[in-house]
């Protein structure tokens, strides 16, 4: 397994987890788009498609990183 390899599975793992967690907390719908240390979990998705050269995958997870932020955005409580 190359380290190619490894980064992906690691960023489609992380998207996976978060996505099945965000009903508990709006943070999981933000941890979805920006995993451990401000990484972006869909961002890394897209960043291992487009460098394993599969462009289609790589836009697509790139539209996700920007839907997910917007959903954690809406869900957010009300700051006063």
């Amino acid at each position: 397994m190359n380290p190619l390899t490894l980064f992906g599975l690691f960023a489609v793992t992380m998207m996976l987890i978060c996505y099945a967690l965000e009903d508990r907390s709006h943070w999981f719908i933000l941890a979805f788009a920006f995993a451990f240390a401000f990484a972006f979990a869909c961002a890394l998705g897209s960043a291992y498609g487009f460098l394993q050269g599969a462009w289609p995958f790589g836009l697509v997870e790139a539209v996700w990183t920007v839907i997910a932020f917007r959903r954690w955005r809406d869900k957010a409580p009300a700051r006063a």
